[in-house]
């Protein structure tokens, strides 16, 4: 058996953070792929005893601990194995700053956007869709002044920081209704950067259930 287990499905940008570092520190890991669409499985029972009580992926198993949100995830892995870790407390504040900036405003918003948009069925209201793309691109247009004068979020080295950011940003451009690494050119080149990382491989690569029957 692999040292990690990772609850997780292609779709999910929550889930690839995981992966992603994961794929990125080189450790033995196999993903669990959850039926979140068909059979609903993360609102059943048994998943919410056994694996998750929030009802959500991503789900960390690591010998007797299950470890959900993602930025729990991220901290964990970056502290088991000294990789993508905010060095100091300043740093690591900073790290924490942007990580929670993702989570609320970047693809916090991009996510749901991206779901009611091109997943659900029938789609979101567009009411609700145009109000979850305006508060998307807003923060976007944040990140990419961040990133204007250097090379990583938080200087000159990636981080859990970085990992976290580009969560939903490499699903295709068609799912979002526009090119994000386009629109926004330093964060385009930033994510260039993350996929010229070893171990960096596309969020329907890293993850079963891609694609969704039809």
């Amino acid at each position: 058996m692999a040292e990690y287990q990772l609850y997780c499905f292609a779709q999910s940008g929550n889930a690839y953070r995981v992966a992603l570092m994961l794929a990125l520190t080189g450790a033995d890991w196999a993903p669990m792929w959850v039926d979140f669409f068909a059979a609903g499985q993360t609102r059943t029972p048994d998943y919410r005893s056994d694996i998750n009580e929030m009802g959500e992926v991503p789900v960390l198993v690591h010998g007797g601990r299950k470890l959900s949100q993602s930025s729990v995830c991220l901290t964990y892995l970056a502290r088991r194995t000294g990789r993508f870790l905010p060095q100091g407390e300043e740093q690591e504040l900073e790290a924490w700053r942007w990580i929670v900036f993702d989570n609320q405003k970047v693809n916090g918003m991009l996510g749901p956007y991206r779901f009611l948009r091109t997943i659900a069925k029938p789609p979101g209201d567009p009411a609700v869709l145009a109000f979850l793309e305006g508060r998307a691109k807003g923060a976007l247009a944040i990140v990419d002044k961040r990133l204007a004068d250097r090379p990583w979020l938080l200087g000159v080295q990636p981080t859990i920081a970085d990992v976290s950011m580009c969560g939903y940003l490499y699903y295709p451009a068609e799912e979002f209704g526009f090119d994000i690494a386009a629109a926004y050119p330093n964060i385009g080149a930033w994510l260039d950067q993350l996929k010229a990382l070893p171990g960096w491989k596309h969020p329907y690569d890293l993850m079963p259930g891609h694609p969704l029957p039809a």
